[in-house]
């Protein structure tokens, strides 16, 4: 009997061990949470630093201080932006700010508003309005805006918070150490350079962000070029719609930015920028894409008009594409164009970044205050999903989308080009469905790819019609397996969990999408 009260006094031992030891630790772990976040509220002067000021760096500022975070924002520039990238403000983007209260930005902008997409290719046109839908909990229209505007408005009213910092100056680095950032060295306008601390900091400061390497492991790639220009004391015909023209070989863009002011854009080819210094440029709008552009509505009339006075405010802006990668880095968030970009050509960068914003102002809320890195690691990984349904749905659309409208001599690829034409202008709910994805309304990633399989579909039969041959049958074919490659590559970009399975959407739905209040 000793032997089996010796085993059984040893296996008590061990149990109280284990017990005692777990209990240590664990009373260990909650007092070093609850050091950390003293030390938060005791050290610095900011609990986050957002570097860059553009629409999601000040959004962010006046969502994290509205929820008493102290925010420090460094800008570079606080002069108003003169850009001609992000002049639409996607009905979806309208409702996330409504829901950061910043709907009040969009007032006084003299912004337009955007009901309807109209496109145009060989002589036929159609319109696509935005659906009005009772899921849909906030008003189906767009706004046309000079983005420089509403940046402005946006600091404006970040900077009117007690608790936010707003301060023009150059990033130079992040301070790292152990692989955890700890802030920034910046110099300030006056030219000192400066550290400043704070236990999250955010990098937003655009597409050709200098801090992006120093966080994530992504590079941009370039797709083409846009120039764009402005032509003043002009109104188009429907000033509510973006006028689209399937123009050869890339698609050009006119819509109403102001109650007189009309910008156009068109794309180039990434390696031939045709010369402003020798007139080429003027050459390739009056001869090339002007001829192309629809007589009705005003539109080659305000083209050439445009023209004529001189390319007003005229820029080249690369188009470029960057996949969202997460940042392994603790301390840290990359957000906006900095993280993720796609072709403008549907114009919802400034919808996906502030539904970002919208996501980690939710997420940080849960924390009385953010000097647990652990706590906020945590909470970042949930943010990289929680986003999927609508930067998935967006980035898909746009690659997609952008591929199609290049004009080429391949059967194939003319063959998807007129069949998305034909589909989009088809009317019922393809119509609507398509357009309610591309104004954010419904952000779900399966129906996209449905809706794409069925634009597919269109094309082919568009190959094999009126009779089919064993050309159109092997060209149809070829067309299938293009679509096949472009959304094989999406699905593995994205994830096929991410973009399959509608549960993730639903719960985005549910909760970034239920209400336009605050």
């Amino acid at each position: 009997m000793v032997p089996t009260y010796a085993w059984l006094w040893t296996l008590l031992a061990f149990i109280l061990t284990w017990i005692v030891f777990h209990l240590i630790k664990r009373k260990k772990t909650a007092a070093e949470e609850a050091e950390a976040d003293t030390e938060e509220r005791r050290d610095g002067v900011a609990d986050v630093i957002i570097v860059g000021a553009g629409v999601a760096g000040s959004a962010l500022a006046y969502a994290l201080a509205k929820d008493g975070r102290r925010v420090h924002v460094i800008e570079r520039d606080l002069k108003e932006p003169q850009r001609f990238m992000g002049e639409l403000m996607q009905a979806g983007g309208r409702l996330k700010l409504a829901q950061l209260g910043l709907e009040d930005c969009l007032k006084e902008i003299d912004a337009q508003e955007s009901h309807s997409l109209a496109i145009y290719k060989d002589g036929k046109h159609g319109t696509l309005y935005y659906p009005s839908s009772t899921k849909f909990p906030y008003e189906p229209q767009g706004r046309f805006l000079r983005n420089g505007r509403l940046v402005q408005r946006l600091r404006k009213k970040a900077a009117s918070l007690a608790n936010v910092q707003l301060e023009e100056g150059t990033v130079k680095s992040l301070i790292e150490e152990k692989g955890m950032v700890k802030g920034v060295t910046y110099k300030n306008s006056a030219g000192e350079e400066i550290t400043a601390f704070a236990p999250l900091t955010v990098v937003c400061d655009g597409c050709y962000s200098n801090l992006r390497r120093s966080a994530i492991d992504n590079k941009e790639e370039v797709l083409s070029h846009f120039v764009g220009f402005v032509v003043k004391n002009s109104r188009l015909e429907d000033p509510h719609s973006m006028h689209l023209t399937f123009c050869k070989p890339f698609p050009c863009v006119i819509y109403q930015i102001t109650s007189d002011e009309v910008r156009v854009a068109a794309e180039l080819p990434a390696d031939s920028i045709p010369s402003m210094a020798n007139g080429d440029m003027v050459n390739f709008l009056k001869k090339t894409v002007a001829p192309q552009i629809p007589e009705t509505g005003k539109l080659r009339e305000t083209l050439l008009k445009g023209v004529d006075e001189g390319l007003q405010e005229v820029k080249i802006h690369a188009t470029m594409s960057m996949s969202a990668k997460p940042c392994d880095k603790k301390g840290v968030i990359v957000l906006g164009d900095a993280f993720n970009m796609r072709h403008p050509i549907i114009a919802s960068g400034m919808m996906v970044a502030l539904s970002d914003v919208l996501i980690i102002r939710n997420l940080l809320r849960s924390l009385p205050n953010i000097g647990n890195t652990k706590k906020v690691s945590k909470l970042i990984k949930s943010f990289y999903i929680i986003r999927k349904p609508m930067a998935a749905t967006v980035n898909t659309l746009a690659a997609g989308f952008s591929q199609v409208l290049i004009a080429t001599t391949d059967e194939a690829r003319e063959g998807m080009r007129q069949g998305c034409f034909n589909y989009l202008c088809s009317g019922g709910f393809r119509t609507t469905g398509m357009m309610a994805i591309l104004g954010g309304m419904n952000p779900r990633p399966l129906t996209l790819v449905l809706h794409l399989v069925a634009i597919t579909l269109t094309s082919m039969g568009y190959l094999l019609s009126p009779f089919p041959s064993p050309r159109r049958f092997w060209h149809s074919l070829r067309t299938f397996a293009l679509a096949l490659k472009m959304l094989g590559a999406h699905l593995v970009d994205e994830g096929f969990k991410e973009m399959l399975i509608p549960t993730n959407a639903a719960a985005y739905r549910r909760n970034y999408m239920a209400t336009a209040s605050d």
